[in-house]
């Protein structure tokens, strides 16, 4: 690898051999416009200790939305269908339009950062105020993985993204109903034909998608437990079966007599259902949960029809996602460990539970430090 400077016309320029082409002839870079042959030579040593540490990237006009849209397909089989979605829309809805014509190679953190304080501002497609620090955070950790991408892919030198400076949105305690609330709603909608489904979402703990994403053949009838092994998803405006979401995840679940109960007075209504529209005995791998004409439930429309129940019920309003959260507060608040919990929940961590959590916790610290005085001071 070699490289020199040369003068052309009143300026000096840098020139670097960075092999050959496909034909053996010499491939030669020129970098151009230096007043002096000191800037050019120093240009020079630059460009050839890139190329002796591997870190050299040939210059492109390339913008930023030619790029963000060739990474978006290139990662679609290696990533969650819902999560390719999302990496899509943001890059579409919030990037592209404010930098796509930015070249890639000439993108900045401050660029960046006026991006997202932008978004904080006046982010919201309808015009009516910014998106909120999570969202804008979403579309930093989007860039973010789309430039280390091209860094990896030897398109830029560095990820301006390692320097740039998102929102750190605020944790918020996850809202959760007590044990008389959630038996009250549970009364509600107990002739609800999913009426089974927010009982096992409130006794589990399961995800929206691993509840609907339920097959018959994960449920153990007669052990009492199920089996989480894919979720169902909704992916630009379609409904497709995906896998859990972490490696915990992918567990199994204990289930109480009542749950139980409740499943298999489900599945009967269901197969009664089912005979009448002439749809005949499900197979194993029919879904546990399905809309009337057994295809599956969209999951948009199910959140929707939970928070017109808990309108209905007068209840405090929360989303389906928060039974999750009262099944964790309650467990944790009765005494059942954080650890099981944790394995209940599908957490990477025992450490993700405790800090979603910690608000359930306070109980548990003073009855500790009742037991810890008793045995002292007996």
């Amino acid at each position: 690898m070699r490289g020199h400077t040369r003068r052309r016309g009143t300026k000096w320029v840098a020139v670097i051999d960075i092999g050959h082409d496909e034909g053996g002839r010499r491939h030669q870079r020129w970098y151009s416009g230096f007043k002096t042959k000191r800037a050019a030579t120093e240009k020079l040593t630059e460009l050839l200790a890139s190329l002796q540490s591997g870190a050299y990237v040939e210059p492109s006009k390339r913008t930023l939305a030619a790029f963000l849209r060739e990474w978006v397909e290139s990662i679609r089989a290696s990533v969650r269908p819902s999560t390719w979605a999302a990496y899509r829309m943001l890059a579409e809805v919030h990037v592209v339009p404010a930098l796509g014509m930015v070249p890639l190679q000439h993108l900045t953190a401050a660029q960046l950062n006026a991006l997202y304080a932008d978004l904080l501002a006046k982010g919201r497609r309808d015009g009516k105020g910014g998106l909120s620090p999570r969202t804008v955070q979403y579309v930093h950790v989007t860039a973010h993985k789309a430039l280390a991408d091209a860094v990896r892919w030897q398109l830029i030198p560095r990820n301006v993204a390692d320097q740039a400076t998102p929102p750190r949105p605020q944790a918020k305690e996850p809202k959760a109903w007590s044990a008389d609330v959630l038996r009250s709603f549970l009364a509600h909608v107990e002739g609800d034909r999913l009426y089974a489904a927010y009982l096992l979402a409130a006794t589990t703990g399961l995800r929206r998608g691993e509840v609907l994403g339920l097959r018959w053949r994960d449920v153990d009838m007669a052990g009492g437990r199920l089996a989480v092994v894919q979720t169902l998803l909704q992916v630009c405006n379609e409904v497709a079966l995906g896998t859990p979401k972490t490696a915990k995840g992918r567990r199994s679940v204990a289930l109480d007599e009542r749950t139980v109960s409740v499943l298999k007075a489900h599945r009967k209504a269901a197969l009664e259902d089912r005979l009448i529209l002439g749809l005949g005995t499900p197979d194993t791998e029919a879904l546990v949960f399905t809309a009337p004409d057994g295809a599956p439930v969209n999951p948009e429309s199910f959140s929707d029809h939970f928070g017109r129940l808990v309108k209905a019920a007068g209840l405090p309003r929360i989303r389906f996602h928060d039974l999750r959260h009262t099944h964790a507060t309650l467990a944790l608040q009765a005494g059942v460990h954080p650890k099981v919990v944790s394995e209940r929940l599908g957490h990477a961590t025992v450490s993700i539970t405790l800090d979603t959590y910690s608000h359930a916790i306070p109980a548990m610290q003073e009855e500790a430090a009742e037991r810890v005085a008793a045995l002292v001071f007996a």
